[in-house]
């Protein structure tokens, strides 16, 4: 990597966005007029918009210390058009605003802009506008995505129905996990800087929470389907939560099998090396970018060919509340934090 450092003032915001966005070549005809004016212009020809935003806070939301620039800008678009997916829509454009100290050079910034370009090329989306500004300390990022949808082809998270299927995309738990290594390795090179760390063997958790994918295919594969969930949210905050919130905003209850649950062999082991229960990352864990939907019964042969979807439960009534039936057979009510008898477990 090259040692030059640029800094941000000698080219002054508008020369600094020109500098950033100088590249931009859009993908989608919706995007009529992007930077460079007051305002950017698009036309969705009749379907309906849909759009999100997501603010990260260094610190809070990520660690430089093991985040490599690249991989944020990546990230930040990834988990802005997984919302999108959510709705059952096609990502179109996104902004980005960012606010930054003076420790950033103009090449720091390239490197996240290169991530947040790779990010746009995978999942079609142009880069139309946002803005740059100066914080005290630390890193700041808004994101704004918007999409596109035929009319009332939208998932919302309140129609799942009494007898629905619940199912949910990839596999569950390893993000947490990833964040659980990172940050232990964190603190041993604040305590002994000539240590490296020791990442050996676990890159599949490493990569799920550094660059974790939105499920484009999941929501292609709908349309070729012809699937339309009944209700739908993004895995961010760990299963528990979003099947809890799909319950509340349905009116409906649910059950989920632990030993349906999707955790790949990575997270197993790595689960097993930090002393925690895989089942309790998958619940609690969250950033795992997953699709949590729900289908009509009927439904289930459409969706046999597809490796990457689990059916872990089925939707209830509302008295009935969520739960969970572990391996051994026992029935726990769900809570945010996995279940019951795991005490202080979850995030």
């Amino acid at each position: 990597m090259s040692q030059e450092r640029t800094e941000v003032g000698s080219l002054g915001e508008f020369g600094l966005i020109e500098h950033l966005t100088k590249n931009i070549e859009f993908q989608n005809a919706s995007s009529l007029l992007g930077v460079g004016d007051d305002a950017a212009v698009i036309d969705h020809y009749g379907k309906q918009t849909v759009l999100t935003n997501d603010l990260l806070i260094e610190g809070v939301h990520f660690d430089l210390m093991y985040t490599p620039l690249r991989h944020l800008g990546y990230k930040t678009v990834a988990v802005n058009v997984s919302d999108i997916y959510a709705m059952n829509a096609t990502p179109t454009q996104i902004l980005i605003g960012i606010a930054f100290s003076n420790r950033f050079s103009v090449e720091a910034l390239d490197e996240f802009y290169e991530g947040v370009y790779a990010a746009c090329a995978r999942y079609g989306v142009d880069l139309i506008g946002g803005d740059t500004t100066s914080s005290q300390k630390g890193f700041i990022i808004s994101c704004t995505a918007i999409g596109e949808v035929a009319p009332d082809q939208y998932v919302q998270r309140s129609g799942a129905r009494k007898g629905d299927l619940l199912c949910v995309s990839g596999d569950l738990g390893a993000a947490y996990l990833g964040l659980l290594l990172m940050e232990r390795e964190k603190k041993i090179y604040l305590e002994n800087p000539q240590i490296q760390p020791d990442l050996e063997g676990e890159k599949y958790i490493v990569g799920r929470l550094l660059k974790p994918e939105a499920r484009k295919d999941i929501v292609e594969f709908f349309a070729t389907a012809g699937i339309r969930p009944t209700a739908m949210v993004d895995v961010s905050d760990g299963l528990s939560s979003e099947v809890l919130h799909l319950c509340k905003q349905s009116g409906v209850g649910a059950v989920l099998y632990e030993d349906k649950l999707p955790i790949h062999d990575d997270t197993r082991q790595a689960a097993f090396k930090f002393n925690s229960e895989a089942t309790a990352c998958a619940l609690s864990g969250g950033e795992d970018y997953e699709l949590l939907f729900t289908i009509p019964q009927d439904d289930y042969e459409k969706i046999g060919n597809m490796n990457d979807i689990s059916v872990i439960g089925y939707i209830t009534d509302a008295e009935a509340g969520a739960h969970i039936v572990t391996k051994g057979g026992n029935k726990h009510a769900l809570t945010a934090q996995g279940w019951n008898a795991f005490g202080g477990h979850g995030s």
